[in-house]
């Protein structure tokens, strides 16, 4: 069976100082680095919004982040401005090594849509690619870690199940965004109803090797 490792959005943006700071993502990186090189397929996902995104809330008057719209029949939560194409808010992590990484899949581009799933936007109509790159490689099994737990990890790794990979959650490679104090903690645990293995990343020699 092949496997891959799915790093997700370890980008400036999300880190200590960033617009969209997850607490303690920086803890992560190095992580990161250590586990990439139990394996020979390492893909990372990339938010990469255009600046005018309709999930930015500067782009609703007199909305603020952490609030609610409707657009395209779906629920959208609007965020701080994060991640936009071409600035160093959408750069990978300095300290992230990066030789290992085979693959980039960017996310969230459309305008009116967002993507928190490295394998589809939140209306699940249009793919980024991931799914059939996976598959042309024939990888059967999943590992994912990254930032945040309780929104973009969660949504990669439900799909992952869904398309029918075996999938693996390295629990300390990944930081919540806890908007509510339990949303990590409730994300892990809806992970593992749908059959997701939780792990560690001193488990993943282990697992893998």
């Amino acid at each position: 069976m092949k496997k891959a490792l799915i790093l997700v959005d370890l980008q400036n943006d999300f880190m200590p100082g960033g617009s969209l700071a997850v607490d303690n993502a920086d803890e992560v990186i190095p992580v990161a680095n250590r586990v990439q090189q139990h394996f020979k397929y390492v893909i990372a996902t990339q938010d990469w919004h255009p600046e005018d995104h309709s999930s930015f809330a500067k782009n609703h008057k007199g909305s603020f982040p952490g609030e609610f719209i409707h657009q395209a029949g779906l629920s959208q939560m609007l965020w701080p401005v994060h991640c936009v194409q071409n600035t160093k808010g959408a750069e990978f992590v300095k300290s992230l090594k990066l030789d290992h990484i085979i693959q980039v899949f960017r996310k969230g581009t459309h305008p009116e849509m967002d993507s928190y799933s490295g394998f589809f936007e939140n209306d699940h109509q249009k793919e980024t690619g991931l799914a059939e790159f996976l598959k042309e490689l024939q990888i059967t099994e999943l590992y994912i870690m990254g930032v945040a737990t309780d929104y973009c990890v969660k949504y990669t790794v439900l799909d992952a199940c869904k398309l029918g990979f075996k999938t693996y959650l390295i629990e300390d490679g990944c930081r919540a965004l806890n908007v509510n104090p339990e949303d990590g903690r409730l994300a892990i645990s809806e992970m593992k109803t749908v059959g997701v293995e939780i792990i560690q990343s001193d488990e993943v020699e282990e697992e893998v090797d």
